[in-house]
């Protein structure tokens, strides 16, 4: 009883040696940072302890495994090094927490996949019991539900941040919003109306009277937001859900709009623009979202630099997960 026929695949250990493999390749990864931090930086020992999170001993520990597996000689030897220096870049020049680069094989290839590989990952195992997470759309976050482990934590809430598309379709809030409360078994709040409205009024009736109102008080006691941004050059998303007609996006790049972040269209300096848009869309605040002490910001493409860029002041992101092209151009576009 109970036994498995010897012509049935053990699954089980399959899966096993998958998460092995995961497991080994973040162990190596934050190796290399710490021996980083500790070699070219001269970072103490207590330092990289308190900004890769664990304790001292830990940290004593992989630099003498750094040095065993010949991974620091005179410098430190690994494919990981450009990734890492961009990581560490990215962190001192924007002020991050952590910054996530994925690699690619191709510096033309499309950064979507890799990037949502990486924060898939970042997610697994970020996400924990009890915490209130409010999330955003598009295609890179959708692209991360399937590097996603499922696990099932308590007093899990996901919070959709945003409205509905007018055209019911895989990219949207509501569906990416639901599936990804799924993972954890936890509950979702998703806001039922359209992305955009016809006005003010309108948006104030819908908050006020349609049962919005407990939807953006939960954003104000968010633990995490999890979020991308839209570059404006063809703003393809959000004008395929038929709210920006092609006036709207030229009456936006003339005032100087270089992205999207929730439909509120910024510019360079992550200054909302003057534009009806940005009053009359049904998505949670800026300054809401600002609030919540983890800001989750991925995404990528050459056409997203100047988005990625305003987002760093309109948002004031903690982690940023992005491709190695990515993060040279915001390198080298913030460069004096």
């Amino acid at each position: 009883m109970g036994r498995r026929r010897q012509s049935e695949p053990d699954n089980s250990r399959t899966a096993g040696a998958s998460e092995q493999v995961v497991n080994e390749s973040r162990t190596d990864r934050q190796r290399i940072r710490a021996a980083w931090m500790y070699f070219v930086e001269q970072m103490t020992q207590n330092e990289i302890a308190d900004v890769l999170g664990v304790g001292r001993v830990t940290i004593v520990r992989m630099l003498a495994e750094a040095r065993a597996r010949n991974e620091v000689k005179i410098t430190i030897e690994s494919e990981l090094l450009e990734i890492v220096r961009l990581e560490r870049e990215l962190e001192r020049t924007f002020g991050l927490q952590q910054a996530l680069v994925a690699p690619l094989t191709d510096p033309n290839a499309d950064p979507v996949p890799a990037i949502a590989a990486k924060t898939g990952m970042f997610l697994s195992d970020a996400m924990k019991s009890g915490m209130r997470v409010g999330v955003g759309w598009g295609v890179t976050l959708f692209n991360t539900l399937p590097f996603i482990s499922a696990k099932s934590l308590t007093d899990f809430s996901v919070i959709s941040l945003l409205g509905g598309v007018g055209v019911a379709r895989r990219v949207n809030p509501a569906e990416f919003a639901w599936r990804f409360a799924q993972i954890f078994q936890g509950d979702g709040y998703l806001m039922p109306t359209p992305a955009v409205v016809d006005s003010v009024e309108t948006k104030i009736a819908l908050v006020e009277r349609c049962g919005l109102q407990e939807i953006f008080e939960m954003a104000d006691a968010l633990d995490a937001v999890l979020l991308s941004v839209g570059g404006i050059a063809s703003a393809t998303t959000f004008s395929r859900g038929g709210f920006l007609k092609e006036a709207d996006r030229e009456a936006l790049l003339a005032r100087g709009a270089v992205g999207d972040l929730l439909f509120h269209f910024y510019d360079r300096n992550g200054d909302l623009v003057d534009h009806p848009v940005n009053s009359h869309v049904m998505s949670v605040d800026v300054d809401r979202l600002r609030k919540a002490p983890i800001r989750i910001l991925t995404s990528g493409g050459a056409e997203k630099t100047e988005a990625l860029l305003g987002a760093m002041n309109l948002i004031a992101p903690t982690i940023l997960i992005t491709d190695e092209e990515s993060a040279r151009r915001m390198l080298a576009a913030n460069a004096p």
